[in-house]
């Protein structure tokens, strides 16, 4: 017996009924209108209610969007019980297309970071050569994923790299209340063939493209060195807490070093602690060069 449980979101006309498991996986489905939702008998059905304005389903619940014609307190029981009523006698909620992808097993399990915003989630398999950072869906071009996490309400950015994802969260929910939704969403993606990096849209990114250090060869010794050092000491560290960072530029006169942080690094309570204590005094170090200082462009 399944019974949903109805939760407010922070758009009072809109509803969500949340389901015990995922009713869809790697999908979201939006629905204006009752011609439009001829793929999801449920969402038929509750388009014969007056108040209902859009239906929108993806992985564990079905969000509603009423007209003003009525308040949610006054029907919210109601359309719960029918969705009740409606998947326990066996209805369907979206018709599932004949070709299917084979599922390909994956182990997901989440890590905390020293950004108490961000989690990592590791998975069992490479999913990219090339590390990425989407602060909203405007940017998710090349990264399917990242699409779909967006379209959690909670989602702030998210970075992949390697083989994990970091997503940064909005300070509305605990990861407790959302870490397991999070982590079956992006198992289930991985396992039904999900596409989590597009290859052919990376080439396009102007993002990438500035992240890509080109003419090497043509910078100065200096920098060379500090691109080297952040490569074989710094990245791996950095990665290990969900993170990544990036060299941005060198200027001599200041002795300056410029980088960039991302995933779980950039907004880090502990990266300016980071920066100054650890990557400055290695820089220092190996460098030979007190003089050195280093500041996140983005921290």
């Amino acid at each position: 017996m399944i019974n949903v449980i109805i939760k407010e979101t922070q758009n009072n006309a809109i509803l969500k009924f949340e389901f015990p498991d995922f009713i869809v996986q790697n999908e979201s489905f939006e629905f204006k209108n009752i011609d439009e939702a001829s793929s999801s008998p449920i969402a038929q059905q509750l388009f014969y209610l007056p108040f209902v304005k859009s239906v929108y389903i993806a992985s564990n619940f079905i969000a509603i969007e009423r007209y003003n014609i009525v308040e949610w307190d006054d029907v919210k029981d109601a359309v719960a019980e029918q969705i009740n009523n409606f998947v326990n006698n066996g209805g369907t909620i979206i018709k599932v297309s004949e070709t299917s992808t084979k599922k390909q097993p994956a182990t997901v399990y989440g890590e905390a970071t020293p950004n108490p915003s961000v989690l990592k989630f590791v998975v069992s398999r490479m999913l990219t050569k090339t590390a990425m950072e989407f602060k909203n869906i405007d940017e998710t071009a090349a990264s399917p994923l990242a699409k779909e996490l967006f379209k959690f309400p909670f989602v702030k950015e998210v970075f992949i790299d390697e083989n994990y994802v970091s997503v940064t969260k909005y300070g509305v929910n605990e990861w407790s209340e959302i870490t397991l939704e999070l982590r079956t969403f992006i198992k289930e993606f991985i396992e039904n063939g999900g596409t989590v990096i597009d290859e052919s849209q990376i080439a396009h990114n102007p993002k990438v493209e500035k992240q890509k250090i080109e003419n090497f060869d043509n910078l100065d010794t200096t920098s060379q060195q500090i691109i080297n050092i952040l490569e074989e000491y710094v990245k791996p560290a950095v990665a290990a807490d969900g993170g990544n960072i990036l060299f941005d530029s060198y200027d001599p006169t200041e002795k300056r070093v410029k980088v960039v942080l991302q995933g779980a690094c950039n907004g880090c309570p502990s990266s300016t602690f980071t920066l100054k204590s650890g990557i400055e005094n290695m820089l220092k170090d190996m460098l030979n060069d007190e003089n050195i200082k280093v500041e996140a462009i983005n921290g």
